[in-house]
């Protein structure tokens, strides 16, 4: 049978290209061993149900172990109703056991029905531990998805079994979901952002994640189509593969699928930097149920205090930012080196996230290709922010109040208006600068000359703050000669509480400064 890369569910070794599962958590067998309790949080689709299939297949099959993966997730319509949320996790685990020997598989589920709801799952595992021949190892995927009462019960029924583990109890148990039990009680108490002394499992001993592909493991699950199919990646397209997706695994395998799925099925076509860009492009113009789901999470409003700065250039507020920030890595979106501030997680979340916000603008938008490319093919940069401007004026206001990152909101306008201008005749490459207020944006735009830059930088006059042209000029000029380019156009948003009609501010100028062209808009 033919593998394939696998883009949807988890993987199974006979069906799909796959790294080894237990090389990624190495440490969990000897977690199991000592017989503790531990968490396991990871993005959506970063492998986190493949490994810990595997491992429960594999620990069964040595015969140590009886070991089930189970989820919760169809607990989770039950909400914060226990009888039916706790109830539905044991048929799930009861399902789960039916591929263990017969003198493993635990009770009947009927036979603890009668049990009151917040003792249930306590006698379920409690009989099926003490009448198991092997100790029992138990993963509850998905246990974030429970809600409310529902979790708080479940997490206190697995800590007050802990104690008679493992002859009574079982011997490991890990709960595996998108975030560390940390975040569990701001979903049941929402004015407080950590779980604290009172945990109700305070008994594990280890929160663990999945950490993303290196780029030796990209390389070597791209090499398994290479031995199979005798199609191979060029070392520049693996490079990039890495670069791009910095080994989030789906986007990895949704990468090399688009390519050798779709793009290059030749097999005796080696695969290449300029297929690997191309399928990039492609995955984040179409938006896969992955990227989709990541745009869905911008409307949190945990996350939205944490890339809004991001994106806008300014200072986060530090009044719980560190719990933000570490929600939002748990969810994958950002990352975060010691000494650094946070920075989008890898380059196609870079492209997806502005883009999912800007989108409202870009739809609304008329397409008028004509009026801005030139008879020769370019692209006319001064005649776009004469429309820009025009733009401004005319819609501004409505836009404003209707953008969800109102600290944002300027250069998300401007970025969905110049998306809808070059899509399918360039890109625009974004550059953030957390503390600086500014974004930077390079268009690349194809013509049969050649390929022609523009620059843009965006900054914005909030209260309480000189005007920023001067850092304004510095920066953009920084930017020109780090591109190599002799022009530019700076957009200066005015968003005090004092700031003139918009009729009155609005305002075009040339400059020169430090040897460079710019143009200044106020708006």
């Amino acid at each position: 049978m033919r593998r394939f890369f696998n883009t949807a569910g988890p993987c199974t070794p006979e069906k799909h290209y796959m790294l080894p599962p237990e090389g990624r958590l190495p440490q969990v067998r000897d977690l199991i061993d000592q017989e503790s309790y531990f968490v396991v949080h990871a993005p959506r689709q970063s492998g986190k149900t493949t490994c810990f299939r595997a491992l429960a297949r594999a620990l069964t099959t040595e015969g140590r172990y009886a070991a089930v993966l189970a989820s919760c997730e169809t607990a989770q319509p039950a909400g914060g109703d226990v009888h039916l949320g706790v109830q539905a996790i044991l048929r799930n685990i009861s399902l789960k056991a039916e591929r263990l020997p017969a003198s493993c598989q635990p009770p009947p589920v009927e036979d603890c029905t009668q049990v009151e709801p917040n003792s249930r799952l306590l006698a379920y595992l409690t009989r099926w531990a003490a009448k198991a021949p092997l100790p029992v190892v138990l993963f509850l995927d998905e246990i974030d998805a429970l809600l409310d009462e529902t979790l708080l019960s479940v997490l206190r029924q697995l800590r007050d079994g802990y104690g008679e583990r493992p002859d009574r109890f079982p011997q490991s148990i890990g709960l595996i979901g998108l975030r560390d039990v940390r975040d569990y009680k701001v979903r049941i108490r929402p004015e407080s952002a950590s779980l604290g002394t009172s945990s109700p499992f305070n008994v594990r001993v280890e929160s663990l994640t999945l950490s993303n592909f290196t780029i030796n493991e990209v390389a070597a699950l791209y090499g398994q189509h290479a031995t199979e199919t005798g199609q191979h990646f060029e070392p520049e397209a693996l490079s990039l593969a890495w670069e791009l997706t910095r080994g989030q695994p789906w986007l990895v395998n949704a990468l090399a699928r688009q390519v050798v799925e779709k793009d290059v099925r030749d097999r005796s076509v080696t695969v290449t930097q300029i297929h690997i860009e191309a399928a990039k492009d492609t995955l984040i113009l179409r938006r896969d149920t992955h990227l989709d789901s990541l745009a869905d999470k911008l409307r949190d409003e945990r996350v939205r205090r944490v890339i809004e700065p991001i994106l806008a250039g300014v200072s986060p507020d530090a009044d719980r930012y560190d719990d933000d920030a570490a929600y939002v890595e748990d969810l994958g979106l950002i990352e975060r080196r010691m000494g650094a501030p946070p920075r989008i997680a890898n380059p196609i979340y870079h492209e997806v996230i502005p883009r999912a916000l800007a989108f409202a603008v870009q739809e609304s938008l008329p397409q008028r290709p004509v009026w801005y490319v030139g008879a020769d093919g370019t692209l006319l940069t001064d005649k776009l922010l004469d429309e820009f401007q025009v733009f401004w004026l005319q819609h501004a206001e409505p836009l404003l109040r209707r953008q969800p990152y109102p600290e944002a909101a300027p250069h998300l306008i401007f970025f969905g208006f110049l998306q809808r201008i070059v899509n399918g005749g360039g890109t625009v490459d974004r550059e953030y600068a957390v503390g600086s207020g500014r974004m930077d944006l390079c268009v690349r735009w194809r013509h049969a000359g050649g390929e022609q830059r523009d620059a843009f930088e965006i900054k914005v006059w909030r209260d309480k703050k000189a005007d920023p042209l001067a850092e304004g000029l510095d920066q953009l000029t920084d930017y020109l000669l780090r591109l190599g380019l002799e022009h530019g156009a700076l957009l200066l948003f005015d968003r005090r509480s004092s700031a003139r009609p918009i009729e009155e501010r609005c305002s075009s100028q040339q400059l020169e400064h430090r040897s460079k062209s710019i143009r200044v808009l106020r708006l």
